[in-house]
Parts: C-alpha cells; sequence; structure tokens
C-alpha cells in the first residue's frame, strides 16, 4: 500500500510524493485522510531549517500531526470500525523518510490506540484537537474571577482564552497586529503598549518571540508566573534582577498529554469548547507548495488546513 504524502525534503524543498506505507501490524489502523492542518509553529521551523535539535528530526521528512479522517481498517479489538471518524496526532510509517510529524498524507498507518474518535459533522475543524490539547495543558489551575494575560491572538491564544473562559476566569489578551485582533468573544485584545496593568498574576506566552521575556516579567505580580506555551527557535534569556525583585516563576508548557486530549475532546462534543472561527483557509493538498507558503507568510491566514478529497 502507498499513499501521497507531503514530502520536506530539505528546508525550504517541499513535494507531494507518492511514498510506500509500512505493512500494517496486529495493532495498527489505516486511515484515509480528508484533512490535514499546517502548523506555523513546529511545521515552519522545519519548512525553514531553523527547527533546533529534535527527536526524530531528519530529512526528507513528513510533517504534520494535526490530521482527521476516516478508518479504513482496524484490529477487531481497538473498538475502531471502518468508516469512523477519528483524529490522527501524527504517523511513523513512511519506510525511511522520517515521520516528523508524520499526519500530512492521504493514508496513514497508526497504532490503533493512538486514534481519538470524533464526531464527523466536526469536518475539518477537527484538525483543531492537537492545539486544543496544547492550550489545555499549558492552561494549568485558573482560580474564578482570575485574570490572565495570553501574549498571542493566533489559534493557539483564542483557543486558550476560550479555556480560559470555561474555566471562570476572565482573559486579557495582547495582539499587536491588527488584522489578528478581531474576533475575540467575551474578553478583551490589546496592543500591549495599551496595557497599564503591571500586576499579573500569570502571563502564558504563545508568541513565540524569544526576546520579550523581560517585557513580560516587567507585567507580572509578585510570585507571578510566566508560561511558555510557544516553540522558541533561539535561546531565551532574561534579566535577573527585576525577575528577582518580583520572585518570578517560569514554567515551561510542552506539548500535551493524552489526558488532555481526552478532557478537549470531551469539551467539543458536549459542546462546551467551540473551535468554530479558527479554520481560515483551505486549500486542495495537490497545491500544499502554495498552501505553506500562504500559512507561513500571510498573518491574515490563523490556520491553513489541506484537503486531501481528490486524492488517493
Amino acid at each position: 500500500m502507498d499513499t501521497l504524502a507531503v514530502v520536506l525534503e530539505k528546508p525550504e524543498h517541499l513535494a507531494l510524493s507518492r511514498l510506500a506505507l509500512n505493512p500494517a501490524g496486529p495493532s495498527d489502523a489505516v486511515v484515509a485522510v480528508s484533512w490535514s492542518g499546517i502548523s506555523t509553529g513546529t511545521e515552519r521551523l522545519l519548512w525553514s531549517g531553523r527547527m533546533p535539535p529534535f527527536p526524530g528530526l531528519g530529512y526528507p521528512l513528513v510533517p504534520g500531526y494535526e490530521s482527521v479522517g476516516t478508518v479504513v481498517a482496524a484490529p477487531a479489538e481497538s473498538g475502531l470500525v471502518p468508516g469512523q471518524s477519528v483524529f490522527v496526532p501524527g504517523a511513523r510509517c513512511f519506510g525511511p523518510v522520517h515521520g516528523l510529524f508524520g499526519g500530512a498524507a492521504s493514508h496513514l498507518v497508526v497504532p490503533a490506540a493512538r486514534l481519538v474518535p470524533v464526531d464527523p459533522d466536526l469536518g475539518e475543524r477537527a484538525c483543531l484537537i492537537a492545539l486544543a490539547a496544547t492550550a489545555f495543558h499549558a492552561l494549568g489551575r485558573l482560580a474564578p474571577g482570575e485574570r490572565p494575560l495570553i501574549v498571542g491572538h493566533g489559534v493557539l491564544g483564542r483557543l486558550l482564552a476560550r479555556l480560559t473562559l470555561l474555566a471562570g476566569a476572565e482573559p486579557v489578551v495582547w495582539e499587536r497586529d491588527p488584522r489578528r485582533a478581531a474576533g475575540a468573544a467575551g474578553y478583551a485584545v490589546h496592543a500591549p503598549e495599551d496595557d497599564p496593568r503591571t500586576d499579573y498574576g500569570r502571563i502564558t506566552d504563545v508568541s513565540g518571540d524569544a526576546a520579550g521575556l523581560d517585557r513580560l516579567i516587567a507585567r507580572l505580580a509578585r510570585g507571578g508566573e510566566i508560561v511558555l506555551a510557544g516553540f522558541y527557535e533561539a535561546p531565551l534569556s532574561f534579566a535577573f534582577p527585576p525577575a528577582f525583585s518580583r520572585e518570578a516563576r517560569i514554567r515551561v508548557a510542552a506539548e500535551w498529554r493524552p489526558a488532555d486530549l481526552a478532557a478537549v475532546t470531551a469539551l467539543v462534543t458536549d459542546g462546551r469548547l467551540s473551535l468554530d472561527g479558527l479554520i481560515t483557509h483551505r486549500v486542495p493538498a495537490a497545491r500544499a507548495a502554495d498552501a505553506y507558503r500562504i500559512a507561513f507568510s500571510d498573518p491574515a491566514c490563523l490556520k491553513m488546513v489541506l484537503d486531501w478529497s481528490a486524492c488517493s
């Protein structure tokens, strides 16, 4: 069995190639992919060649960890059935081609235990479940009425704001680009210079800006926490005296865990967490090179997804 896949042959060289798939083992499922999302964080770094050392990194590689599709075959004990809609958090099934993260392909062979059943009515929006789980993982515990700061109003920042509201807190969001400031529902979005507060108990940065740590520390209350939830290609540093005077705490939020994925899937299924209004661009997978270029260069593109429906 083979697949049509997005292959980063080397930095800034992307092709749509037909690859042989590893044979499915007794615990594997086969999935026909309908949609896959493009990450403007880690995948931008993979595309540009600026990705810091990372497990499994090497070229050529198949990117993508935000896929949704239909089960073609699955082991009986998995509880999955052909025709079922599932979220796929990536795959490693391309022989000598690295699967990092391996979801941007028309067909995938995946351990059945990694698949997450989703409501078929979600359609392309199910691609966002991984980002929602990332936001949930970064969220931590919030007290009702707390007013935390979120830096960045991309898709991850918006999901974090929505989850903050669900927790009973009142998020404030910073965003410098006026094209991204729109779309807030139930919370305020400001440019940093328009926000006078210097007493935030928690600041979560999803901007990926490695140079902004001193600016954030200056806005903390004493004993406050900065959560680094973006992905940073450059080393992070900060001036010690301001952090010392505030007894600042810095926490790194890594990738989501299975419990985070289960929690947000339940929130989406129950209708408490909306994934609406976040996907702005859709391109046929045959135009993948154009899609990646747009996703990485157009600030108006919040989320780009590839449509694999015409691929076989």
